[in-house]
């Protein structure tokens, strides 16, 4: 009996420790995303506003349509790569914060077999 009782502490341990493992994980990389999102606003933000300073003072249509062109295109490659950039931070997020708790499953599933 004292045994039983004794897995079954062990078993709450384990479960506790992998649930506050996969939460702190998940806060890191929460902060790590929001970190990022924030750098990526930022540098946004200077770009957009070196383009409208170049805009300001271009001296011919076909250079402001030059600088609009130049400037989408640089836009548009740099939401693609921030975009990839994030797809691997949320992939990392929930492969790191389940691993924990894949590892107590697993252990419930091996007791059981």
């Amino acid at each position: 009996m004292t045994a039983g009782l004794e897995d079954f502490q062990k078993f709450g341990k384990d479960q506790f420790e992998a649930v506050n493992t996969a939460a702190s994980t998940f806060a890191k990389n929460v902060q790590a995303i929001a970190t990022e999102a924030t750098d990526y606003s930022k540098r946004s933000l200077d770009h957009g506003s070196a383009f409208f300073e170049k805009l300001l003072s271009a001296k011919s249509l076909d250079t402001a349509i030059q600088l609009q062109s130049e400037f989408a295109k640089t836009s548009y490659a740099g939401f693609v790569a921030q975009a990839t950039k994030f797809g691997e931070l949320y992939s990392a997020l929930a492969k790191d914060a389940f691993q924990p708790l894949e590892k107590v499953i697993a252990k419930v599933q091996a007791r059981s077999e």
